[in-house]
């Protein structure tokens, strides 16, 4: 088992300064990585502080020399997958191999993508999110690439530097369980980071749920004939330090969770630094 720490990309984490500070932290204390939520204006009434993920990650990748760094997650049918390769290749060399791609449709879809007069087709987002995922693998390959999907388009090109990971950054695909459709998505990647019942109050799922969960991608992976190969299954909450928090953890390793991940309740709290800053300083519930 591995911990990270997840905070968002909006109120006083806007800030890089901030941010860095609390990746220093998170390294310092023990944990394993830290990711950053990726929206552009969130849910656009609260008229939030927003700063761009990929600046974040820069400076929290000048800030440490160990801990991973990723997003939870990334819209990748909102983003040009060229750009988008070149950020997180750019970024993987920055920290010598230590990002993860967290990937997914994104929401809330009418404020990220319909307030800017992209579509908010469901299905064309996830042909989208599809397409885009196979055009990033293809292009940190760092051999010519020419593919031509219903939304995407790669004509002749070559993309170098490759990232410092191969064959590729981890990509960890998120959706909502217990709808399948995202799950057989992420079985086909590196991971999968699942948005499941409780996550407005930052409450682990409950084991049996998780159980489910991994035995359901279990089957997709070897369906896939992926079964011998490494997946990463991130199963996130609020957890207690000390004692309790190895109590609460532990059942969830056993079930085959690979990383817990730790979140805030959504609420004012959120987009306040101190609360998790206190959190992470407290460690890992490690096992």
């Amino acid at each position: 088992m591995q911990y990270s720490v997840c905070v968002p990309n909006f109120g006083e984490f806007a800030e890089p300064e901030v941010f860095a500070e609390a990746a220093r932290r998170t390294e310092e204390a023990g944990w394993d990585a830290l990711l950053v939520w990726d929206h552009v204006v969130e849910q656009k009434n609260l008229r939030r502080e927003v700063a761009d993920p990929w600046i974040l990650l820069t400076a929290a990748a000048l800030a440490t020399c160990r801990i991973r760094l990723g997003t939870a997650i990334t819209p990748v049918a909102r983003r040009r997958p060229a750009k988008l390769a070149r950020e997180v290749t750019t970024l993987d060399r920055l920290t010598g191999g230590r990002m993860v791609l967290g990937a997914g449709l994104g929401a809330p879809v009418a404020d990220e993508y319909g307030s800017f007069g992209d579509t908010t087709d469901p299905r064309m987002l996830a042909e989208r999110l599809d397409e885009g995922l196979h055009a990033l693998d293809l292009l940190w390959s760092g051999e010519p690439v020419t593919y031509r999907g219903n939304q995407i388009t790669i004509d002749d090109v070559v993309f170098r530097p490759t990232p410092a990971q191969r064959p590729r950054v981890p990509i960890w695909v998120g959706g909502f369980w217990p709808n399948k459709a995202p799950m057989r998505r992420a079985a086909r990647w590196d991971g999968a980071i699942p948005v499941m019942a409780g996550v407005e109050a930052a409450r682990p799922p409950g084991v049996s749920n998780v159980r489910e969960l991994v035995l359901f991608l279990r089957a997709c992976r070897a369906g896939h004939g992926l079964a011998d190969q490494r997946f990463d299954i991130v199963i996130g909450g609020m957890s207690p330090a000390g004692t309790a928090g190895r109590d609460l953890v532990g059942p969830l390793a056993d079930a085959g969770v690979t990383w817990w991940d730790e979140r805030m309740p959504w609420g004012d709290d959120l987009e306040r630094a101190e609360p998790i800053l206190r959190r992470i300083e407290q460690g890992p519930p490690r096992i």
